[in-house]
C-alpha cells in the first residue's frame, strides 16, 4: 500500500518542515511496533515511552508524521455530534456514552497542553449545527431536546442571529451548543510529533506492505527491510482495512476541503467582522465551514467512497469547484477566487458510528475508527491502547469498551453497494447545503 496524498493543505507549515526525517533503512526487532503516526499513534508512543522505558518502541507512518488525516480534518474538538446515529430518546444511553468519551478525549488533549505548553489555537467558543432550510427545525429542535436531556447547554438561532454571529445570511436556523473546542490541528500534531520521548524511534515514508504472526512474534515487511516485534498497534485509522484489520468493521470514506487566504480588513468588515465560529451541517452531507482565527475561510463539501491512497491535483480540482460554489453562497460579496490551499483526507466510519479499541490478540493491539472525531477521541484511544498492551488498567478503558461495538459489515461487493447508494442519497438531500 503505497500512499500518495496532496501536498496543500492549509493546517500544515510547509516552509518549516522538520529536518530530522528517517526512514527505515535496516532491519529491526523490537518490543513495540506502533503503525500510524497520527493523533492514535503519537499519543501510544508518547504513552508508551512514559511508562515502558525499558523497551525498544518503534512507530512507522507511511507518510510523515502527522500529515496524514490528523492534520487534514476540520480541527473540531467535539463534546456532540449530530449525524452519528444516536440522535433518538431510544439511543440516549448510547449518545451518553459516546458523549462521555469525547468528554475524555477533551480532558486529554487539555492534559497535553498544558503538559507541554502547546499552542494550537485553542478557542473555547463552542460550535453552531446550522441548516439553510427552515423546515430543519424540526431536527435542530429535537436534537436541542436530547441535548437538554444531557444537561449540555445550547440555543436554538434563527436567521436574524446566525447572520450577526456568522457574517453570512446562508443559515435560517441553527442550534449553537456551548461546549466544544476550535483548533488548528496542524499545530497541534506537530507538538505531539514533537513531544515523542527519546526512547521512540521514529521513521516516516515507510510503509508496511505485510505483516504476519509467527509463533510469539510479529514479522512486518517493507520496501527494502523487516522488523520483527513482540507486540504491535494498529493505529491507522482509515487505512485499518487495507492492513487486513477488522475489515467487516470498518470502511474509509475521502473527504476534501479548502481555504481561503486571510480575508483583509475590507473584507472583513463587509461581513461584520464576527470572531472565530464552525458550522457543522444539519443534514448529514451539508458542508462543514469555518472561520478561523486569522480570518481564513474554510469549506468542505465532499465526501465519497473511492480509493484512500490518492488523490490527483485532476480529481482535487474538480473538488474546488464545489467548495468555491460553498463559499459564494455564503458569502456572495467576497472575491470570487480567494481559495488558497485545497486538500484531501480520509475519515473511518463504522456502520453504527461506534470506534474500535481492543486486544484482537495476545499481541496485537487496534484503536480507531472514529467516524470524525479523531482528534480528542484518537489521543485518548491512544493512551489507552498503549496501557493495554502493557496489561495495565484505568477508568478510560473501562468506559471505552461499555460503549456499543462496531456492527458487522457485508461483504464486497455489498458493501462498497451500500455505502454508494446512502452517500449518493444523503447528498441529493443535502444539495442545498453545498
Amino acid at each position: 500500500m503505497k500512499i500518495f496524498n496532496d501536498n496543500s493543505c492549509g493546517w500544515i507549515d510547509y516552509k518549516n518542515q522538520r529536518l530530522n526525517i528517517k526512514k527505515l533503512n535496516t532491519d529491526l526487532s523490537c518490543d513495540y511496533l506502533i503503525v500510524g503516526a497520527g493523533f492514535t499513534g503519537l499519543s501510544a508512543a508518547r504513552k508508551l515511552g512514559q511508562i515502558a522505558k525499558n523497551k525498544k518502541i518503534v512507530l512507522i507512518d507511511a507518510q510523515l508524521a502527522g500529515e496524514g488525516a490528523s492534520s487534514r480534518n476540520s480541527g473540531y474538538l467535539v463534546d456532540t455530534t449530530l449525524n452519528d446515529g444516536f440522535t433518538s430518546d431510544k439511543d440516549i444511553s448510547n449518545y451518553k456514552k459516546k458523549a462521555q468519551i469525547y468528554e475524555l478525549g477533551i480532558k486529554a488533549i487539555k492534559k497535553f497542553n498544558k503538559e507541554y505548553q502547546v499552542d494550537c489555537d485553542w478557542n473555547e467558543c463552542g460550535k453552531y449545527f446550522a441548516s439553510s432550510r427552515l423546515e430543519d427545525e424540526v431536527k435542530a429542535k429535537n436534537f436541542s431536546d436530547l441535548l437538554k436531556k444531557l444537561n449540555f447547554k445550547n440555543t436554538i438561532l434563527y436567521q436574524s442571529d446566525l447572520k450577526k454571529k456568522l457574517g453570512t445570511n446562508f443559515y435560517k436556523v441553527g442550534v449553537f451548543t456551548n461546549g466544544g473546542i476550535l483548533l488548528n490541528p496542524g499545530k497541534l500534531i506537530k507538538a505531539m510529533v514533537n513531544a515523542l520521548p527519546e526512547n521512540v524511534r521514529l521513521f516516516e515514508n515507510t510503509t508496511l506492505l505485510k505483516w504476519k504472526k509467527s509463533n510469539e512474534n510479529i514479522e512486518c515487511s517493507f520496501e527494502k527491510n523487516n522488523i520483527k516485534t513482540k507486540k504491535i498497534i494498529f493505529c491507522t485509522n482509515g487505512f485499518l482495512s487495507n492492513l487486513g484489520i477488522k475489515k467487516r468493521y470498518n470502511f474509509p470514506i475521502t473527504l476534501t476541503a479548502s481555504m481561503t487566504r486571510p480575508l483583509n480588513e475590507k473584507e472583513f468588515k463587509s461581513i461584520g467582522e464576527p470572531k472565530e465560529w464552525g458550522v457543522l451541517p444539519i443534514r448529514p452531507m451539508g458542508a462543514t465551514v469555518r472561520m478561523t482565527k486569522d480570518r481564513r475561510i474554510l469549506i468542505r463539501n465532499t465526501a465519497e467512497l473511492r480509493n484512500p491512497n490518492s488523490m490527483s491535483k485532476k480529481d482535487l480540482n474538480k473538488r474546488i469547484y464545489f467548495h468555491k460554489i460553498g463559499i459564494e453562497k455564503r458569502f456572495p460579496t467576497l472575491e470570487k477566487n480567494i481559495i488558497n490551499s485545497s486538500w484531501s483526507g480520509i475519515v473511518c466510519r463504522s456502520g453504527n458510528s461506534s470506534q474500535i479499541f481492543e486486544k484482537i490478540d495476545t499481541n496485537i493491539f487496534v484503536a480507531g475508527c472514529y467516524n470524525g472525531s479523531g482528534i480528542g477521541v484518537g489521543t485518548l484511544f491512544g493512551e489507552q491502547i498503549a496501557l493495554m498492551a502493557e496489561h495495565e488498567n484505568s477508568e478510560e478503558i473501562s468506559i471505552i469498551q461499555s460503549k456499543k461495538q462496531p456492527n458487522w459489515l457485508p461483504p464486497q461487493p455489498f458493501l462498497n453497494i451500500g455505502i454508494f447508494t446512502r452517500l449518493l442519497f444523503e447528498k441529493i438531500i443535502a444539495k442545498s447545503e453545498i
